[in-house]
């Protein structure tokens, strides 16, 4: 258990009282209010956690004298008491550990979803449609928003790459862990003897940048190209120059974007999808930059990693990284169900970090 000194919680309380005298000040500039404002509502809730602590200690203390003390059904009671203070203490103790952890700035913005068909064909694209429906349904089941930012259909159904924007309370913080390598194992719709294939899809989830992130000087960093954008089989194909596609010349990066009639809309979106990357690039150089930074138990996100497999046969659902098995497929696929995972992943990943705090 993860233990916070009193000299860190007094200072916390100390911090809250602080705000709170100088934002009952008459005389505050508007803009300085504001500031004071965002601090406090971060800090209110760490405070009300060290007080609980705090009054949960003096309790116990109390509490451990009565059990040397008086007759022995006070002290039976006292002791009966302390059990259930301690068992409490322990959980006020590990939620002020875990509001004091370090956060990951990203975690409350919005997501960029990108999902490929890997290796498995005509398998491998139809999975990755069962995996797009499937948070579709997750962001539906939460309130959240999902705005189709570019699809490539598969001739058989499914999708060769998908990439959507997910929009809401939270999204990254709860959708962080999917990025990586999901393989499932079933018998395919095409499949005459029955036989069980292997195919994969890579899942990537980008916190999304905005203007202020990503500066980029369109006119000196930028190459605009537009052209003619062709649909599937002749069909639905644009008469005009629609087709966007952008090239980031200080890094290198393309982005195509075409599924908009108008040339507008279509760079609007490319530069959503950019300034994304780059900023996802400067995410993962501040993260390899950090000495000793201690890797998660449940993974590095790496999207060359094998994170899931999903066995229809069995009706399973493996996380490797947690060792976690779920006898549920069909509800995970489904969305709702999904949650159970994420859950377990989140408290994986705050686990691993209260014992490098402890540690």
């Amino acid at each position: 258990m993860v233990t916070i000194p009193l000299s860190r919680i007094r200072q916390i309380e100390a911090r809250r009282d602080e705000l709170q005298g100088e934002m009952s000040r008459g005389d505050l500039p508007a803009d300085r209010f504001v500031a004071l404002s965002k601090e406090y509502a971060e800090l209110e809730p760490v405070a009300q956690a060290a007080g609980e602590v705090r009054r949960l200690r003096q309790e116990g203390e109390s509490l451990r004298h009565m059990t040397g003390d008086g007759d022995d059904e006070l002290r039976q009671m006292a002791a009966e008491e302390l059990h259930a203070n301690d068992a409490a203490l322990a959980l006020a103790e590990r939620a002020l550990a875990l509001s004091l952890l370090p956060r990951d700035a990203a975690d409350a913005r919005p997501a960029m979803l990108e999902i490929r068909a890997g290796t498995g064909g005509d398998e491998a694209a139809l999975f990755a449609g069962d995996l797009f429906r499937m948070y579709q349904r997750y962001a539906e089941d939460r309130g959240w928003k999902v705005e189709l930012i570019s699809a490539s259909a598969a001739d058989l159904g499914g999708y060769k790459e998908v990439v959507a924007s997910v929009t809401g309370a939270g999204v990254f913080a709860r959708l962080k862990f999917e990025s990586g390598v999901h393989r499932v194992q079933r018998v395919p719709a095409t499949e005459s003897g029955g036989r069980i294939h292997t195919s994969a899809a890579t899942v990537a989830v980008l916190p999304e940048a905005e203007e202020v992130d990503i500066q980029i000087d369109e006119a000196r960093d930028l190459r605009i190209d537009v052209y003619r954008s062709s649909g599937p089989g002749g069909q639905s194909v644009n008469t005009t120059d629609s087709a966007v596609r952008i090239t980031h010349l200080p890094s290198g990066l393309v982005v195509i974007q075409q599924d908009e009639k108008s040339q507008h809309k279509n760079k609007a979106k490319a530069l959503k999808v950019l300034r994304t990357r780059l900023y996802e690039q400067e995410r993962e150089k501040l993260a390899s930059a950090r000495a000793g930074a201690r890797k998660s138990m449940v993974g590095s996100g790496d999207r060359s990693e094998r994170i899931r497999t999903y066995n229809f046969p069995q009706g399973r659902v493996t996380d490797h990284r947690i060792n976690l098995t779920l006898h549920r497929l069909p509800e995970i696929l489904e969305g709702p169900g999904l949650d159970e995972v994420v859950v377990a992943l989140i408290a994986e990943d705050e686990a691993s970090r209260l014992a490098n705090l402890d540690g």
